[in-house]
């Protein structure tokens, strides 16, 4: 059975939500693999995961670095999608039929299916599905969507449900943040989640820790707000940025959080693992899926300004659960989920 997979993802490029992925994947490959793994910050993920490592942004040495392994693993998220460019779609196209054109087995492991906006990276995905070996889809929308051009496959929850749960310590802890830049929010909608902020941050007498997920996109955030003047002078006053460097020193933040309100879609995930309180404001499908299946109040950003709720009501709702945290069966359940994931990697790789 292969024991060299290549194993492909966004690792290493500075999002705490891509390395949980890497870290739920290596955790769940057979005993006597030996990955090699895209990354971009190769000395980092090096380091972090004790890896070897190629560099993720160069495709032809991944072509090559592919020539000495034995399986390719397209390893969580949505990799096949062209929201972020049709050129991200090629990338893995060209990955899968170089697989495949050496025999190996190719593997889609609790992956997202789309966005896919183009009609021809509809039609090329119709074409690649049926050259993989393997499929754990992470959602049920995307399962849906390969089931509609023939294609059935297992679904599971997001593989980072699969990471370890922690016991909460965050009575009277802090306020934390994982929050992201979004078109989706004009300075009025900014400033309703600063209000609704301000006053629950007031009614508990708490800190806020602004927690970057993506250290490049996420960071600066607090100043941003400050510098378009949307952040009250008391909130301001409690505000203060954190820096982590992995998903492990993000968990110790959210164990000790009185709440943590999150747009990314891990930095909910890891901060129900955790233990803490949630609640979430979604960018994307993904976070209301999860927000759902967490049952923790959820604020659609994508349905618009006229949606949005009062800041006086959605500080209400984000108090509803401050310090309640999440329910033990719900966290049992999702981690239960992600077992489809771990039986298809032993299965083709065991």
């Amino acid at each position: 059975m292969p024991t060299h997979p290549l194993l492909c993802g966004y690792y290493g490029e500075h999002n705490l939500g891509d390395d949980a992925l890497l870290a739920a994947l290596l955790a769940q490959l057979p005993a006597g693999c030996d990955p090699l793994v895209t990354a971009f910050d190769r000395e980092e993920v090096e380091r972090c995961f004790g890896v070897r490592t190629v560099e993720r942004r160069r495709l032809p040495a991944v072509l090559q670095a592919l020539g000495s392994c034995d399986a390719l693993v397209l390893g969580g998220g949505s990799l096949l999608q062209d929201a972020t460019s049709f050129g991200s779609l090629i990338y893995y196209t060209a990955l899968i039929l170089r697989a495949r054109l050496a025999g190996l087995p190719v593997l889609l492991w609790g992956q997202g299916l789309g966005p896919l906006r183009r009609r021809r990276s509809r039609l090329l995905v119709q074409r690649l599905l049926p050259l993989v070996q393997g499929i754990t889809w992470r959602d049920t929308g995307s399962a849906a969507m390969a089931a509609g051009w023939g294609i059935e496959a297992p679904v599971g929850s997001d593989p980072v449900w699969s990471l370890p749960a922690q016991r909460w310590q965050g009575p009277g802890g802090p306020i934390v943040l994982c929050w992201r830049p979004t078109a989706l929010l004009t300075d009025s909608g900014w400033a309703v989640l600063l209000q609704a902020l301000d006053q629950v941050a007031t009614r508990l007498d708490r800190p806020v820790h602004w927690l970057p997920f993506h250290r490049q996109q996420d960071t600066g955030l607090l100043q941003e707000l400050r510098e378009r003047r949307l952040v009250p002078p008391g909130l301001e006053a409690r505000s203060r940025d954190l820096q982590v460097e992995n998903p492990q020193q993000a968990c110790e933040q959210f164990r000790g959080a009185a709440l943590v309100v999150s747009m990314r879609l891990h930095g909910l995930i890891l901060a129900a693992l955790a233990g803490a309180p949630c609640a979430a404001l979604s960018y994307d499908p993904k976070v209301k899926r999860a927000a759902e299946a967490l049952a923790c109040p959820c604020t659609d950003l994508e349905a618009g300004a006229m949606a949005m709720p009062q800041a006086a009501a959605l500080g209400q709702s984000w108090l509803s659960v401050a310090e309640i945290p999440p329910a033990p069966a719900t966290i049992n359940q999702l981690r239960q989920q992600t077992g489809v994931h771990a039986e298809l990697l032993h299965h083709q790789l065991g």
